[in-house]
């Protein structure tokens, strides 16, 4: 299955626009493409406890998870921030490496750069058993 990657880009920036940031006004959202060729979407929402905030990278793989989908292509992940790229957090990097090595991480922005890396690349090392 080939990667529409401006497709999934797309997806993850239209969903971003329903991110509940009010305190970091830091608005992040995330596609991601299932082996079944499903795409499942998340958002990052914020508590005013910001410990319980969770990601919307974790918040798509949940999404995807609790549609029946436990393998993965890829994901990718938009913000809107000059020339930053949307890069996972630790927590966010391990979620997804939970679910295969092998899957891209499309890194991205609003205005259309991005950058592909395997899980693998951005956590080598990564906990497993």
């Amino acid at each position: 299955m080939k990667i529409d990657v401006k497709n999934l880009i797309e997806q993850a920036k239209k969903v971003r626009e329903n991110a509940y940031a009010p305190y970091s006004k830091f608005k992040v959202g995330a596609a991601i493409l299932a082996e079944s060729g499903n795409v499942y979407t998340g958002v990052n929402v914020e508590n005013v406890s910001f410990g319980l905030t969770v990601c919307a990278e974790r918040n798509a793989i949940f999404n995807a998870v609790a549609n029946g989908e436990k393998k993965f292509k890829a994901i990718a992940v938009v913000i809107d921030s000059g020339d930053d790229l949307a890069i996972p957090c630790g927590a966010c990097r391990q979620v997804i490496y939970e679910f295969g090595k092998d899957i891209d991480v499309i890194m991205a922005n609003a205005s259309g750069k991005y950058e592909i890396n395997k899980i693998s690349e951005l956590l080598p090392k990564a906990f497993s058993f």
